[in-house]
């Protein structure tokens, strides 16, 4: 990982750049002492995946700065300030950071938040990973035979990841979660047969196809039609339904693990935060208004489920 720190401060710019490098998460590239200094260009340049910025700088501030490049940076920033007032701290997420550390500089947090960041890269990256693959999975005609050629112990530990992941959005026992459950299986058996080589099938395939593997290949179009958008509504209520969990949570306590992990994992942070207004505001949200990524959530789902399970929980 390259990383890139943004502080007037030239003692925490040291502090930051000594953690970094104690602990070999990366490398440092670069430093600046206010917003003004940041360098898009060089920022591409040196690929830099991690920026920690200041909130409180001369010239330009930590928010007006990400403000300005954060729609050209494809990287993560984490923000650091003695500030603690909710409405920036608000602010600050809502324009994209992946964490808030406060100030004065504890290194173990620091370090929690940088691997965790690190993480979170990683699972993007994989996540591009299933968009360049799944490449033949939908290219040889319904393959209803596919569920019969499982691994029945790794299936076993994705179901149990997959329930625990939706034990913790606060979903576990809805409808829907078989159906997501199907989904994971899905994904990993195709993974596992066909190897990941292109895009992976749109997921109404995905959906017509475990309609297909329900009910069989002798049932009428209409019928595979009205599972599939029975299945759907059901997969997307769930999704709606893990929002206002982590929104509750986050109105409850920003620093609550379980939003920290998965709220802007699973979501767009800006939807969460709306979301969590309108729980203080103490007004009915709408189904219709608000925009969930249905496909994120999925690939997230399957990426952590598939992690916790192979690599250990």
């Amino acid at each position: 990982m390259h990383f890139y720190i943004v502080d007037d401060d030239e003692a925490i710019r040291s502090i930051l750049a000594e953690i970094i490098e104690d602990e070999d998460l990366g490398e440092m590239v670069g430093e600046a002492e206010n917003g003004a200094q940041v360098d898009i260009p060089f920022l591409h340049v040196k690929k830099v995946d991690i920026v920690l910025i200041d909130l409180l700088m001369p010239m330009r501030d930590g928010i007006e700065t990400i403000r300005q490049i954060g729609p050209l940076f494809p990287g993560k920033f984490i923000m650091i300030s003695q500030v603690e007032t909710k409405e920036l701290i608000a602010e600050a997420y809502s324009l994209g950071i992946e964490y808030y550390v406060m100030k004065p500089i504890n290194r173990f947090e620091v370090l929690t938040v940088i691997k965790k960041v690190i993480e979170r890269i990683q699972l993007e990256r994989s996540i591009a990973n299933i968009h360049k693959s799944l490449s033949n999975v939908m290219n040889v005609g319904p393959r209803l035979q596919l569920h019969e050629k499982r691994s029945a112990q790794k299936e076993d530990k994705l179901t149990d990841s997959g329930r625990f992941l939706l034990s913790e959005l606060g979903v576990i026992g809805e409808n829907g979660c078989e159906d997501l459950l199907e989904i994971l299986n899905f994904l990993h058996e195709s993974e596992e047969n066909e190897g990941y080589k292109a895009d992976p099938p749109l997921l109404k395939d995905i959906f017509i196809f475990l309609a297909q593997t329900k009910l069989g290949s002798t049932v009428s179009h209409s019928r595979i039609s009205r599972e599939v958008k029975a299945s759907q509504q059901r997969v997307r209520r769930i999704v709606y339904q893990s929002l206002n969990h982590l929104a509750a949570l986050g109105v409850t306590d920003f620093a609550n693990p379980t939003f920290q992990d998965y709220a802007s994992k699973f979501f767009d942070f800006k939807v969460v935060r709306q979301r969590m207004m309108e729980i203080k505001s103490g007004s009915t949200p709408s189904t219709s208004g608000t925009r969930i990524n249905t496909k994120r959530f999925i690939q997230v789902l399957y990426y952590e489920a598939k992690r916790l399970a192979f690599e250990g929980r």
